[in-house]
């Protein structure tokens, strides 16, 4: 199911999200989708490095602050240096403080605090995908209000 809104209005600017959960990839992509963003993705810092040298001009960057290897912060440096117009915006897991500070001072604009709920529904999304022969929980998200949507 389509929203109406999104059919009518086209797609939107091009967002890069990089996160190395495939998980938070695909709900995020689908996110941002379903609201008529173009969506590129990056598992890891220096793909999303790549990605920008390769001529990628994203509106906006959703950076995870906690990955392997290189991390959010210091691919957040890198990615201001290659364009220092970058808008970035960080997310975590994690409510730090020092990271917010220091995360700002690097030049993002925002960081986004991703709740425990949204970490669980990830995690539930996850086993069942490599459980499936076993019961669980059905979670229903609501629509959004005011939203028509089509059969098609």
């Amino acid at each position: 199911m389509v929203p109406l809104s999104a059919r009518a209005n086209g797609t939107k600017a091009t967002i890069l999200v990089v996160d190395d959960s495939p998980a938070m990839l695909r709900y995020l992509r689908l996110l941002l989708e379903i609201d008529s963003y173009q969506v590129e993705t990056a598992s890891n810092g220096a793909d999303a490095l790549l990605c920008i040298r390769q001529g990628c001009s994203p509106a906006v960057v959703l950076l995870d602050v906690q990955m392997p290897g290189m991390d959010g912060l210091k691919t957040l440096r890198r990615l201001m240096k290659l364009q220092p117009d970058l808008n970035v915006i960080m997310c975590s897991g994690v409510d730090d403080p020092a990271k917010i500070r220091r995360a700002t001072l690097l030049g993002a604009k925002a960081y986004l605090y991703l709740s425990a709920a949204v970490e669980r529904c990830l995690d539930s999304m996850s086993r069942a995908e490599t459980e499936t022969n076993s019961r669980g929980s059905v979670i229903t998200l609501p629509r959004p209000p005011h939203t028509r949507y089509d059969t098609n």
